[in-house]
């Protein structure tokens, strides 16, 4: 076996996954698969800026996990990486030299184990897409697959749309053939000798943290910053006070920073109203401008949605909420919203019953499960026809679903641009027909010296 090491860098936190393939099967489909994985305890790398240092000694207790993953003998040739997403992107936009000394301080730390460090980077939101949707098509074995006598086959099934949303960014990336205006949102891929025209596009901002920051700061700007404000988003019986330090320290929302000290404290008070609540929601997008035959929001070009989709990350762990604590279906748009209201109306006490566990992000799945609602509906014009194709998943198999396993594919060469020569399928073929032959030849001979005992006896007779 060998084995390949992915840091995903995420906003909120960071996650190791260690994969592992046969070593004589680089070429093949479907047999990377996920051995061991750990969650970083703390927060992402991007919330060390003040202090890089422990950027990396917060790693380290995932990386020691590591040691022991993977056998110690196959250390030196393990490859490591680390992908920083949207929390590093948005700290290089507001501050580079920070962003570098992060960077800096995890390397450091990588460095200093016995596997085959090869860099860590902060990825593009379209490179977090793209890697995305070749993690959920690679693993559903919609590039290629062997047959059962060896051969590859190209299994002629659409590929599946990509739906990730994290704590800084979304992102959607999907197959299609109508044209794609805008060039900075197409790429071209070549795998396993077969051309895509995928779309893709992240939205920086659009996370469920950003969301949150944002939408508590339009909440102060329509109650002009007083002491109280109300939140239509949070459960009546919940109210919590926050430092505007907590909402402008970002540049999702430093735009918008009032003139006032940022060590003031305003108190959020929940009045759960579900319609209140999205029309608040509603006003982070750009529903009107559009310089293109068609958009999304915020002026961004999207052809028509078509095909299958998997939606994972935050998408999975709202919908799964409805389905898992609110007990409630999501077939059709129609589901969602009537849920998302159904949280907003449900009192804090009745929540901490049904979730206890959830506490820490209980408040705020009203106005997450209203903001999937007019994300995928508004914003990405699914309808009561496409809606249905959308599947919420964390996993395909036994594998976390997230751009991780793509990333490592592509940097170790193992998604072939060309078809792999079938050399290899020839040479299983003889061997699956020599044994089909030996297995022939045992069952006829042992069926012929059957049939030889029971003449023999019954001459005897």
């Amino acid at each position: 076996l060998q084995y390949g090491i992915v840091l995903d860098a995420g906003s909120s936190h960071t996650a190791m996954f260690v994969y592992k393939w046969p070593a004589d099967k680089e070429n093949n489909t479907g047999v990377v698969s996920e051995h061991g994985m750990c969650d970083v305890e703390g927060p992402g790398i991007s919330s060390y800026s003040s202090n890089p240092p422990a950027a990396g000694t917060s790693l380290e207790p995932c990386l020691n996990q590591a040691l022991r993953d993977v056998p110690k003998e196959k250390h030196m040739a393990t490859p490591l990486y680390l992908g920083a997403t949207a929390g590093m992107r948005l700290l290089n936009i507001a501050d580079p030299q920070a962003s570098d000394a992060v960077l800096r301080a995890v390397a450091g730390t990588l460095k200093t184990y016995p596997f085959d460090f090869r860099g860590a980077k902060i990825l593009s939101g379209e490179e977090e897409g793209v890697f995305g949707w070749v993690t959920a098509n690679y693993l559903l074995e919609n590039f290629i697959k062997r047959g059962w006598l060896g051969e590859w086959i190209q299994p002629h099934r659409k590929t599946l749309g990509a739906m990730d949303f994290g704590g800084a960014s979304t992102q959607i990336t999907f197959e299609t053939q109508d044209p794609i205006e805008n060039p900075r949102n197409k790429v071209m891929l070549k795998l396993y000798g077969q051309a895509y025209k995928v779309y893709t596009h992240s939205f920086l901002c659009y996370g469920r943290d950003q969301v949150l920051k944002r939408l508590f700061s339009k909440l102060l700007q329509a109650e002009s910053y007083q002491g109280t404000v109300p939140n239509p988003c949070w459960p009546m019986g919940y109210n919590k006070s926050l430092s505007l330090s907590s909402i402008y320290d970002s540049p999702c929302t430093e735009k918008e920073r009032p003139n006032l000290v940022l060590n003031t404290t305003i108190t959020l008070v929940g009045t759960g109203n579900g319609n209140l609540c999205a029309l608040h929601v509603s006003k982070l997008f750009n529903f009107t401008t559009c310089s293109f035959s068609r958009c999304s929001f915020d002026g961004v070009f999207q052809p028509e949605v078509s095909g299958n989709f998997i939606a994972f990350s935050a998408f999975f762990y709202t919908v799964d909420f409805i389905r898992t604590v609110m007990e409630r279906p999501v077939h059709l748009p129609s589901d969602l919203k009537n849920a998302a209201e159904t949280i907003c109306a449900t009192s804090w006490s009745e929540l901490l019953q049904k979730a206890p566990k959830l506490e820490k992000r209980l408040p705020d799945y009203c106005a997450v499960s209203t903001f999937v609602y007019l994300l995928t509906t508004r914003g990405y014009n699914f309808n009561n026809h496409s809606f249905p194709n959308i599947a919420f998943q964390k996993k395909a198999g036994e594998t976390s679903i997230g751009w991780a396993l793509g990333y490592m594919l592509n940097l170790t060469n193992m998604i072939p641009a060309e078809k792999p020569s079938s050399h290899k399928s020839m040479l299983y073929n003889y061997w699956v027909i020599l044994i089909l032959l030996f297995v022939v030849t045992t069952l006829t001979t042992l069926v012929t010296a059957a049939c030889l005992l029971r003449h023999s006896k019954s001459s005897a007779i």
